[in-house]
């Protein structure tokens, strides 16, 4: 397509002003709603200044967040990486939130602010909207309400108990920060409006427990015994369960109620974040095409100027960078890269097969449907699922992946797989492996609680492929747990396979 020579630039020059802003906002989002069939969340822009997005990096990415002194450190640690020049910050920043917020930079050219509407307002945006993974995990139009609710809460509990009793929970909180999600189960996230009442009949719910509890183990006949309550207890705690902090929020003994809001709140933290755990590859990927994609046909309209079009260039190349293994900035792959790579390979799939293709992908190679695939990849998968689904020989080839096997038993790696079919299915269940949830965190699970002993709390550590606990930072945690949990916690760690015990933590040993 040739640049429409009628067609006026929507901006010249790096300056820009808020109306410009808003006309090219106007002019990408009818492309991606028009030509692109994209259906993103409405949109607010805010511009920031880059103290402001210091901030907000320090804050999680969150537009407001409850104080905590971690917050205050990462500021000060980021922003002297930034005045020293050893840091660039992101262009923009997207809360996943109906309307949806982006944070873009009151230093950024014009043609970098519209990358960035592009990419995060348009890209993600759509992504957060319409994959299956954030649509079960989060609830868009209750995000800002439950950010108010969280600072509100914790500034209310520091003029009430003190800001060190507050950040005594708070640390222990997020030191479990990853172990607060239901992997399993769909999460709910009440209107932070019901918080009062939803405290009320937890209380209740608690007295009611205790008393069904005492009525159940209580050996009111013969044929109870110590083995039958100690199953009840297990029962009516819902054990083993995964989610560390919501068992110590319903069930550590000496907790407050506000205490227990606290550890809810984390939680809510922990939960929103794990959709994007779970698809950064897709979800970059996603926004990066876009990017891509939009600017391109701009600058095919007449709508930006080649001038405006080799700054996205040379500003996108950088985005999907990848360091080779042996460089000095090499951190693994590069999602960004990596996703953009297999969006784009899609396209070619649907609209350019060859014979390979055909075979490896019958149900969507030549059907000239590029971008109704795309949707449907970016609606119904997680980086895992997609990688299994679409990662192609011809993307293995272009990126020279391999597989290493590394087993500890032998001197040398082995290489498992090369660049034949057999090769390339194993590359690719290999991969998509190493992006599937239950590798990215230990598996642990609250095993028991001996209530009516000692009250010692039992953790397990499934340990897969001998990847163990650092004991250092194990015993770290361990001490946290302690004092959420009010008394001693004892953690084993025990082989996946054979069930055997490795190694045990105990924190009256610490």
């Amino acid at each position: 397509m040739s640049a429409d020579e009628t067609a006026t630039p929507l901006f010249q020059g790096s300056s820009w002003n808020f109306d410009t802003l808003q006309r090219t906002h106007e002019v990408i989002e009818a492309i991606a709603r028009d030509e692109l069939g994209m259906d993103p969340y409405p949109t607010r822009l805010e511009v920031v200044s880059s103290e402001q997005m210091l901030d907000a990096y320090a804050s999680t990415g969150m537009p407001l967040n409850y104080p905590h002194w971690s917050f205050g450190k990462r500021f000060a640690q980021q922003e002297m990486l930034y005045r020293k020049g050893f840091q660039q910050l992101a262009l923009e920043i997207v809360i996943n939130s109906d309307p949806s917020l982006c944070y873009i930079m009151e230093d950024n050219t014009m043609a970098a602010q519209a990358t960035v509407i592009a990419h995060a307002a348009i890209g993600h945006n759509h992504f957060f909207r319409h994959n299956e993974v954030f649509r079960a995990w989060t609830e868009a139009d209750t995000v800002l309400d439950e950010l108010r609710h969280a600072r509100s809460f914790v500034m209310d509990c520091e003029e009430r108990h003190g800001r060190p009793a507050v950040e005594e929970v708070l640390d222990a909180a997020h030191a479990l920060f990853a172990h607060g999600v239901d992997r399993n189960r769909r999460a709910k996230h009440p209107d932070p409006a019901e918080t009062r009442a939803r405290l009320a009949d937890r209380r209740r719910a608690a007295r009611d427990e205790a008393a069904e509890l005492w009525l159940r183990t209580v050996p009111h006949r013969a044929v109870d015994t110590a083995a039958d309550a100690e199953a009840d207890e297990r029962r009516a705690m819902g054990l083993p369960e995964e989610n560390i902090l919501m068992f110590l929020e319903h069930h550590a003994p000496l907790l407050a109620e506000w205490q227990r809001e606290l550890l809810r709140i984390v939680r809510w933290f922990s939960t929103y974040f794990e959709p994007q755990r779970q698809t950064k590859l897709m979800n970059e990927g996603c926004a990066t095409w876009t990017h891509f994609e939009i600017m391109t046909r701009l600058r095919d309209k007449g709508l930006i100027a080649d001038g405006a079009y080799l700054e996205f260039l040379d500003l996108h190349s950088m985005v999907v960078a990848q360091p080779q293994f042996d460089q000095k900035g090499y951190s693994g792959l590069n999602p960004y890269a990596l996703g953009f790579a297999m969006m784009r390979d899609i396209v070619r799939i649907c609209t350019e097969p060859t014979e390979e293709d055909t075979a490896w992908f019958p149900d969507i190679a030549g059907n000239d449907a590029p971008m109704e695939t795309l949707r449907h990849a970016w609606a119904e998968f997680r980086d895992e699922s997609f990688v299994r689904q679409y990662l192609s020989p011809k993307v293995i080839r272009d990126w020279r992946l391999f597989q290493l096997v590394d087993d500890r038993a032998a001197p040398d790696f082995r290489v498992g797989a090369i660049h034949d079919d057999a090769g390339y299915r194993e590359v690719r269940r290999a991969l998509a492996d190493q992006y599937d949830p239950a590798v990215l965190s230990p598996r642990i699970e609250v095993t028991g609680a001996d209530l009516r002993g000692d009250r010692m709390l039992h953790l397990c550590h499934w340990v897969e492929d001998g990847q163990q606990l650092d004991p250092l930072e194990a015993r770290r945690v361990l001490r946290h747990l302690r004092r959420l949990w009010g008394y001693d916690v004892s953690l084993v760690e025990r082989d996946a396979a054979t069930d055997a015990e490795m190694f045990t933590f105990r924190s009256d040993e610490i």
